[in-house]
């Protein structure tokens, strides 16, 4: 599922995905691409006809990536507050350490309205991944008697999922990566207090 690209179209990918961070979809055009690769704009015409074809690699490219990840923490820890604790580690190191301060799929959530519907279709996927998988180690942990679910496990999944956005948004919006730490270590807070 994961496309074979030439290393030209991997550097390509991985400019577009950090202005995709940066920006969503309508914050960079190919020039903005052609200036940081060193090539023309013709050249990423011939690795991606089109933009919507590009930023649908990126996403494809960043779903797979996501899944792995998560797959990578369900076997490593089989602990669901564990897992949710690395989730939102990764997330803080990423965000502290300047390599990625926003989740692409939530910042062209954003942008729903108005992206390709290519590109809408694999921005819910990821929703859809991720609330599946937080979904399965919330219920895990609430049969375990680790955690305290409020709601049903997918309806406290996308609660998780929206808070730590929020937290994403919140740290960009004070400019500090610790605000991100916090708020997502209350959220883990919350679903381990008893009532």
């Amino acid at each position: 599922m994961h496309p074979e690209l030439s290393p030209k179209a991997t550097e390509i990918v991985s400019h577009a995905r950090a202005l995709l961070e940066a920006g969503g979809y309508n914050g960079f055009s190919y020039a903005d691409i052609a200036e940081r690769v060193a090539i023309s704009k013709a050249s990423i015409h011939h690795h991606f006809p089109s933009k919507a074809e590009l930023v649908r690699t990126v996403v494809v490219l960043y779903r797979a990536e996501a899944r792995d990840g998560l797959a990578l923490l369900d076997r490593q820890l089989d602990d669901p507050l564990r897992e949710l604790q690395a989730y939102v580690g990764y997330w803080s190191a990423c965000i502290a350490g300047g390599t990625s301060s926003f989740c692409i799929c939530a910042m062209l959530a954003a942008e729903l309205p108005l992206i390709p519907p290519e590109i809408a279709t694999e921005v819910r996927g990821h929703f859809e991944d991720l609330t599946g998988w937080l979904a399965l180690t919330l219920e895990k942990g609430a049969a375990q008697g680790q955690l305290l679910l409020q709601g049903s496990p997918e309806d406290e999944a996308k609660a998780f999922m929206s808070a730590v956005h929020g937290a994403m948004l919140a740290a960009r919006g004070f400019g500090d990566a610790n605000t991100f730490a916090a708020l997502a270590k209350l959220q883990i807070a919350r679903l381990t207090r008893a009532n």
